[in-house]
């Protein structure tokens, strides 16, 4: 690591801060390979793209495997923008080709361009409820919404529904600026079983990618979201 060279007081704080307070505090602990999804979720989600580089070869030593990373980079697009996401799918390319994992990944989708509506809805209505059945009428982004963001990618496998709702709540709280859309997935995230205390471990792992006042945001989403 070039920066045990070149900035060694920062490297002792900082890895102290991450691998010895961080990863044991008491209580705010997750399995390595969910840790490891959220840290890349919430890079992709802060545009971390050295960091992501560096990351992700020991993320494939924790659990995550090959497509689970590339399903998170893929669902990025509709939480980030394509011109985001883009140099992301990029450094995974470039790491699995030195890596020697074979490419294209076997396919995940589990749709078609005749029924990818249909079952976004029914994506979003396991998520967030029955009043979903009717929101992709209230207009083309909302149609569009479901069809694409949901039927398009949540409807894949590779990741379940929690897992999903997990990437999607870092990429909203690290980007920031989210706040409204961060609520709801918190609440979308503890209708699927990740309760307001895996939400908070979530935060707490991933803090020290972020920073503190995006981490704050987000613990006060998570609040506003259980009083809701």
């Amino acid at each position: 690591m070039e920066l045990q060279m070149t900035d060694p007081e920062f490297v002792e704080r900082f890895r102290h801060f991450v691998f010895d307070e961080v990863v044991k505090e008491e209580n705010q602990q997750l399995d390595a390979a969910t840790r490891y999804l959220a840290i890349l979720s919430t890079l992709i989600g802060c545009g971390g793209v050295d960091a992501f580089r560096e990351m992700l070869p020991t993320s494939l030593e924790n659990g995550v495997t090959p497509v689970m990373v590339k399903e998170t980079v893929y669902q990025a697009a509709d939480y980030l923008g394509y011109g985001r996401m883009l140099p992301f799918l990029n450094v995974t390319n470039e790491t699995f080709t030195q890596m020697e994992i074979a490419l294209p990944l076997p396919g995940q989708a589990t749709t078609t361009m005749n029924d990818r509506l249909e079952k976004g809805v029914e994506a979003q209505t396991a998520i967030f409820g029955e009043h979903m059945k009717e929101a992709w009428k209230k207009g083309h982004i909302n149609r569009w919404l479901a069809a694409n963001c949901f039927g398009d990618f949540y409807t894949r496998t590779g990741l379940d529904l929690p897992q999903r709702e997990m990437i999607t709540f870092c990429f909203l709280m690290a980007q920031g600026g989210c706040e409204p859309q961060l609520i709801a997935h918190a609440k979308g995230n503890m209708n699927l079983g990740n309760d307001k205390d895996f939400l908070v471990r979530v935060v707490s792992q991933c803090l020290p990618y972020i920073g503190y006042p995006r981490s704050l945001n987000a613990m006060s989403c998570i609040q506003k979201a259980t009083e809701a």
